[in-house]
């Protein structure tokens, strides 16, 4: 990716969007380019803290492993997100993992630039402020679902969601999502299990709300948004 397009890439992202063209420009030219394979880790708990990481194609799952084991995904980053950008000022090494559920491709950002942009730049510290604000409304939200939602709800609610993130518009109503996720990873988002996932989809495909394919389950058409619920 030469340094026009990156740049592009940059001023796409509303967070940035408050800098300076000069700052953009310089932040363009410090942006490393970078390309990582289906299921591969962009990083990992306990690694040292190099890059803030831009997604310009692709999905990625973020998340951290319980003590009990289990793997809970906080978030799923797609094109224009941020990742690896909610850092305590003295922490060293990674908290959480990312991981690619797609071909990814995104930049990277030096850490010591970025903290050199939030030092000079008001503003920008401002928008992050409001991006962290926003992902915790979005981890507060799961958390009423969980305490409130039937299990079918909640599994409802994420491909709603997922559709007004990245759908695809087909024809008048209908919306083509590829979420990338198995059913347990839905089931880890969703606080179901992973048996209860595969019985709401099959439900929801038999009654003709959606329709995938055996051989491409990732790839869901939700066939009218309003029968979805």
């Amino acid at each position: 990716m030469d340094y026009s397009a990156k740049f592009t890439a940059l001023e796409g992202l509303k967070i940035f969007s408050v800098l300076p063209q000069i700052q953009l420009e310089a932040l363009s030219h410090h942006c490393i380019k970078a390309e990582i394979p289906k299921n591969e880790f962009i990083f990992s708990v306990g690694d040292t803290i190099q890059y803030v990481c831009v997604v310009i194609e692709g999905s990625v799952k973020v998340g951290l492993n319980t003590q009990s084991d289990r793997i809970l995904i906080k978030e799923i980053a797609h094109q224009n997100d941020l990742i690896g950008e909610n850092l305590l000022p003295d922490a060293k090494y990674r908290r959480q993992f990312a991981q690619a559920l797609t071909p990814v491709s995104l930049l990277k950002i030096p850490m010591s630039y970025y903290k050199s942009l939030l030092e000079k730049n008001p503003l920008l510290c401002h928008e992050l402020t409001k991006l962290f604000v926003n992902k915790l409304s979005q981890l507060e939200e799961r958390m009423n679902n969980f305490i409130f939602k039937k299990a079918q709800t909640r599994i409802v609610t994420f491909l709603k969601n997922t559709a007004l993130r990245k759908g695809i518009k087909i024809g008048i109503d209908e919306i083509l999502i590829n979420h990338g996720l198995s059913h347990k990873e839905i089931a880890n988002i969703t606080d179901t299990s992973r048996q209860t996932v595969a019985r709401v989809l099959g439900e929801l495909k038999k009654n003709g709300i959606i329709h995938f394919s055996t051989r491409k389950p990732n790839k869901i058409l939700i066939r009218d948004m309003m029968s979805l619920c």
